[in-house]
């Protein structure tokens, strides 16, 4: 197995006395936007902990707080009940908010019930603090030297996910953490794996590249704390949670992804790109796993054929952005590991596709939802496809039959 724990060479978030233009945009990056979300969280206060137009303090935190309060206070059954959801939420933050809802499976209330034995606000950012130490523990493990805190902290979905209080870092942890410890340490790799049954559509990939890939240890382990998850969920709040969870899923996907007017802009995913081009329903959706299951070809072949360490990761990751069809902005965190193993591998690639895949996958959330306001067109797809396509790319061998 090949590994990518290699002598770096330097690119632009390499620190170096002349960084060049690529680390000092970062380096501004990180400044405007630090200052940015300040000034954010400080407009959710002009009225209790809100805006004063329906946005809560935190934005979508609120989800996550309100659930683990309720669960912790043995109301699990509100959870799933959108008007006495909503109601909790109102008293938290003491003023109207906007339809703020859970979409998530019970397993994160089981996950999240910690944050409820702290008040609201300290919890927001003791969660934003945690996940991206998280994040870049595991973003320091995939890219052991110089330019990893540059890049932890200039990646543009961080921003999103910061103004947001989403759990765009959580993700990137637990996927990206489990590619870099897959080889030294499947078990607690699987145990990762499994942790993202609470974002269930990016985890799409997982079963995918650890079959190909022989992993069976990292699956077993996934498997395991999947089902301890699901089953903790059950002791504690009821098997009828999750009858409840679906009838509440269903309604949110028609609502959010298959006719989501106010959200789509914030989509990037193969799906919400042709609804957006007036395919119906159904044809999105056949598009979507024409698109997926392609993808998912290529990442089984990658790993079946042990190419580079660099290209299975970055493909596994590139690969669950085209295979869901719920992708958000904020999800694209995880984007900060494929820079980070195609940019510490010496003389391996060629600079220019490394440079030219790490610019689509980073800069398409920062720019593919104002455009998406504007022209009414996704333009998701057209960054991310070139990017996989490219990475793909960059091990040839991989498209070649193996000798016998």
């Amino acid at each position: 197995m090949s590994t990518v724990h290699e002598t770096p060479r330097r690119g632009p978030f390499s620190y170096s006395p002349s960084p060049g233009l690529v680390g000092a945009a970062a380096r501004c990056w990180v400044a405007i936007s630090t200052i940015a979300i300040l000034i954010e969280f400080y407009g959710q206060t002009a009225k209790g902990l809100t805006d004063g137009k329906l946005q809560p303090f935190g934005a979508d935190f609120i989800n996550y707080w309100t659930a683990a309060y309720l669960g912790l206070a043995g109301r699990a059954h509100e959870i799933y009940d959108w008007r006495a959801f909503h109601a909790v939420q109102e008293t938290v933050v003491g003023a109207p908010i906007g339809p703020f809802h859970y979409s998530y499976p019970p397993v994160l209330i089981i996950l999240t019930l910690p944050l409820a034995l702290v008040p609201y606000v300290p919890a927001l950012f003791a969660w934003l603090v945690a996940s991206w130490f998280a994040f870049y523990a595991a973003l320091r493990s995939a890219m052991p030297r110089s330019g990893v805190l540059l890049l932890a902290l200039a990646v543009p979905a961080g921003y999103i996910n910061t103004a947001g209080g989403q759990n765009g870092y959580w993700t990137a942890a637990f996927l990206g953490g489990g590619l870099v410890l897959l080889e030294r340490r499947p078990t607690i790799a699987g145990v990762l794996f499994g942790l993202l049954i609470y974002k269930p559509h990016l985890g799409l990939m997982i079963p995918v590249f650890l079959i190909a890939g022989r992993q069976w240890r990292a699956f077993f382990a996934a498997a395991a704390t999947v089902i301890a998850l699901v089953g903790a969920s059950v002791l504690a709040f009821g098997p009828e949670i999750w009858t409840e969870y679906a009838a509440s899923a269903s309604k949110l996907r028609q609502w959010i992804l298959e006719d989501g007017e106010d959200v789509f802009h914030r989509m990037l995913s193969v799906f919400v790109a042709a609804r957006r081009l007036g395919l119906d329903v159904t044809s999105a959706y056949m598009v979507q796993a024409a698109i997926g299951v392609a993808a998912a070809a290529l990442v089984a072949v990658a790993w079946y054929r042990e190419a580079p360490a660099p290209i299975r990761y970055s493909l596994a990751i590139l690969g669950t952005f085209l295979a869901t069809p719920y992708l958000q902005d904020y999800d694209l965190v995880v984007a900060a590991f494929v820079v980070a193993w195609l940019f510490v591998t010496p003389g391996r690639f060629s600079q220019i596709p490394v440079m030219i895949v790490s610019a689509l996958i980073l800069l398409a959330p920062i720019f593919a939802a104002p455009v998406g306001k504007i022209t009414g067109i996704v333009l998701g797809p057209l960054f991310l496809i070139p990017a996989f396509l490219m990475v793909a790319g960059m091990a040839p061998d991989i498209f070649r039959r193996p000798r016998s």
